[in-house]
């Protein structure tokens, strides 16, 4: 063989080496990955993560001042229980604070592996959970359980529980109410309490869809709960865009009102 034919069959041979490590590497980071997400969210890790942010966020609601002008919110929250308290997401980790802790609530959380932790936080507050989207209407919110969510939701309203509900839809619009709380107040015949909580000291997500919002210590918090709104149970689909569109307004009214009192703007 030529000097030039072995050359040629060395590279070659080389050439095919190097495919094959490519080809391997990427599976085996793959495979590592896929590991690690799956130890990440086991029970063990979910049960340890969840009580460390339940004691941070214990430590920094017990730094924190409210502000005058705040809504006397356990009033309100205690006349009209069971209601459905409707947020924005990015505010969900300061809404165990401003609920009556003689009351019985549940909240509505995702499905997905991610929420896992939030749920592990919101049942050391003594707060039920029910998993699904509320958010969407139609075949969408069907598979992902937010009709069997629904249901849950409104068993439990009958029960006499409040529920803890973020209006608007996970990865889609922020601020912009969904049909799923405008739903679940037709079925149910329980009033939506608009609300907002926000903390002059905070770290906010920016990377996260939501802008959520980490409190931080030594802050002063504000809460401010809108007046109740209804829907009735006779709403067609116009009367509840209506309606989706009311509550939309009312929560960030509440959200506006309450960055107003802690000195920022919305």
């Amino acid at each position: 063989m030529s000097d030039e034919l072995m050359v040629q069959a060395r590279t070659g041979e080389d050439g095919a080496a190097s495919k094959r490590k490519r080809g391997i590497l990427p599976a085996w980071r793959k495979r590592t990955r896929r590991l690690a997400r799956r130890l990440l969210r086991g029970r063990a890790i979910m049960a340890i993560g969840g009580s460390v942010i339940y004691r941070g966020l214990r430590l920094v609601h017990a730094t924190q001042s409210e502000v005058p002008g705040s809504t006397d919110w356990r009033a309100r929250l205690t006349a009209e229980h069971p209601a459905i308290v409707g947020l924005w997401h990015g505010q969900h980790l300061l809404a165990p604070f401003f609920r009556p802790e003689e009351l019985p609530y549940v909240a509505l959380l995702s499905r997905n592996a991610d929420a896992e932790m939030n749920a592990a936080v919101v049942e050391r507050f003594g707060i039920a959970t029910v998993r699904g989207s509320g958010g969407r209407a139609g075949p969408v919110r069907a598979q992902k359980g937010g009709a069997r969510a629904l249901i849950a939701l409104r068993q439990h309203l009958a029960r006499g529980f409040g529920v803890c509900m973020i209006a608007d839809v996970p990865k889609g619009v922020p601020r912009d109410a969904g049909l799923g709380i405008v739903t679940l107040a037709r079925i149910s015949g329980r009033p939506i309490l608009p609300s907002a909580a926000v903390t002059s000291r905070r770290y906010v997500v920016q990377s996260s869809w939501d802008k959520t919002t980490v409190p931080m210590p030594f802050g002063r918090i504000a809460v401010v709960v809108g007046d109740p709104i209804t829907v009735p149970a006779d709403a067609d689909e116009a009367a509840m865009e209506a309606k989706r569109r009311e509550i939309t307004l009312a929560i960030e009214a509440a959200n506006v009102a309450a960055e107003r009192l802690v000195g920022r703007g919305a």
